[in-house]
């Protein structure tokens, strides 16, 4: 919840959901406590400054119509993000950036790269940069399916600075919202491939036929070989299209405009509300 403060002293409550509350599995004892959090805090807002569409479409479900002002305001990123970023001489085939938990669909590209290697004979190596709660379980993993030599931890990084270390983005989230880390690379000019989660589809627009389906180790290890065949040509050709239009449409001159016109039009609305409210009583 977010309070803005008028030259009256009227507060003006805005909230903005996000993904977390959201992404609880439907029906589940922690979804109907969330959801139950979300309705009280909506009979307290005024307005409603949704990241993606996505969520709101998930808040219109789980819990209902209100009466406050809503709009979908998505995120966005500065200048310096539109930079384009190279990969380290080093770096390896694939790299994932964010929370080591089971809803990023990680254990999902660990078995893929696995399958390259079983069906093609192809040692990729990818570098997963973050932390989390399931790190330990994904080392198992990682040897279990004998991959501890392929696979690097290299624990929380900026996420310019974690670009370098691979030559492809992956993200195979099983749940997202509308993700930074998806937006900050598609303006590095970072190859990407991700799942058909949230609301990535909104960030990638136009190129939305690029997704895959969360939990498919095929389908994700069928993408990821692509780019590895990929000459360079084709590969920063797509980057730059899927650049173009998260510019176009993700930048955070963009969100501050569409967030200060949002305000202002809650406090035309209180004042709206309270001069109607004058008249009748006078």
């Amino acid at each position: 919840m977010r309070g803005f403060l008028p030259n009256d002293g009227t507060a003006i409550r805005a909230y903005t959901p996000h993904g977390g509350s959201f992404n609880y599995q439907p029906g589940s004892n922690v979804h109907r406590l969330y959801m139950t959090v979300e309705r009280l805090l909506a009979s307290q807002t005024d307005i409603f400054l949704f990241e993606s569409a996505f969520i709101e479409g998930r808040f219109r479900q789980y819990v209902g119509k209100t009466r406050a002002l809503s709009h979908v305001i998505v995120n966005g990123i500065s200048p310096c993000e539109f930079i384009a970023i190279e990969p380290d001489a080093d770096a390896a085939d694939f790299v994932y950036v964010g929370e080591l938990r089971s809803a990023k669909g990680i254990d999902t590209m660990l078995d893929a790269i696995a399958s390259i290697r079983d069906s093609h004979g192809i040692d990729a190596r990818a570098v997963l940069v973050g932390s989390g709660p399931d790190q330990q379980l994904l080392t198992q993993h990682a040897r279990r399916i004998g991959l501890e030599q392929k696979i690097a931890f290299a624990g929380p990084l900026p996420a310019r600075q974690a670009f370098r270390l691979g030559r492809t983005l992956v993200v195979p989230s099983r749940a997202e919202s509308l993700p930074y880390v998806v937006l900050e690379a598609a303006g590095a000019r970072i190859p990407l491939i991700s799942s058909n989660a949230g609301g990535i589809p909104e960030i990638f627009g136009p190129y939305s036929d690029r997704l895959i389906k969360p939990d498919d180790p095929a389908l994700l290890a069928a993408k990821m070989l692509r780019m590895l065949t990929l000459d360079a040509a084709t590969r920063a050709q797509e980057a730059e299209l899927l650049a173009a239009f998260v510019e176009s449409r993700f930048s955070i001159q963009n969100m501050a405009d569409a967030v200060i016109g949002g305000y202002r039009e809650a406090i035309a609305r209180r004042h709206g509300a309270r001069g109607a409210a004058m008249h009748k009583a006078a």
